[in-house]
Formats: C-alpha cells, structure tokens, sequence
C-alpha cells in the first residue's frame, strides 16, 4: 500500500521507517544533525515549500527523508487506515 505525503508524493507503506513532527522532534540535538547529514547527503526531498509539520524516514536499504507540509498525526492516520482496511 501507498500513503500520500503531500503534493504527487506517495511512498510504500512497509518503506517508512518513521513519522516524526518536526516541532517535537527538533528540540533535540541529534535530531538537528541528523537532518543536518541527510541534507548534505541530498536525502532530503521536500514535498512542499509551504512551513513543513512532519519528516518521515523512508527506505530499507537506501533511505530517504520527506518534509511534509502534512502533520505527523494525519500520515499516521493514513497509514493506520490502510492497514485496517486488510485485517
């Protein structure tokens, strides 16, 4: 299954890793140089230009950070729909 990001984004669903708010998450230090090192090794892909809410990790082998205009909460609540769906 697919969810949508934002924009023409879609990413598999058993691809993301994690779904973060980036106001909560960015207090952190680690998580600031985490960004900081996805940016200079072109991993980040912004699904939108407006103020981003969310990141989310994606990718088994080769990952990828998406910056979500979309809440943490709204991707999570996508994602929990689509699985219901099929139980």
């Amino acid at each position: 299954m697919y969810i949508h990001l934002g924009e023409d984004t879609l990413v598999k669903s058993d691809d993301i890793i994690g779904i973060f708010d980036l106001d909560n998450t960015t207090v952190m230090k680690s998580t600031r140089e985490y960004l900081k090192k996805a940016t200079k090794q072109n991993r980040i892909i912004n699904v939108s230009y407006d103020l981003p809410k969310s990141f989310i990790v994606s990718g088994k082998d080769d990952y990828h950070v998406y910056i979500s205009l979309l809440s943490s909460a709204t991707i999570s609540s996508r994602a929990k729909n689509k699985l219901r769906r099929f139980e």
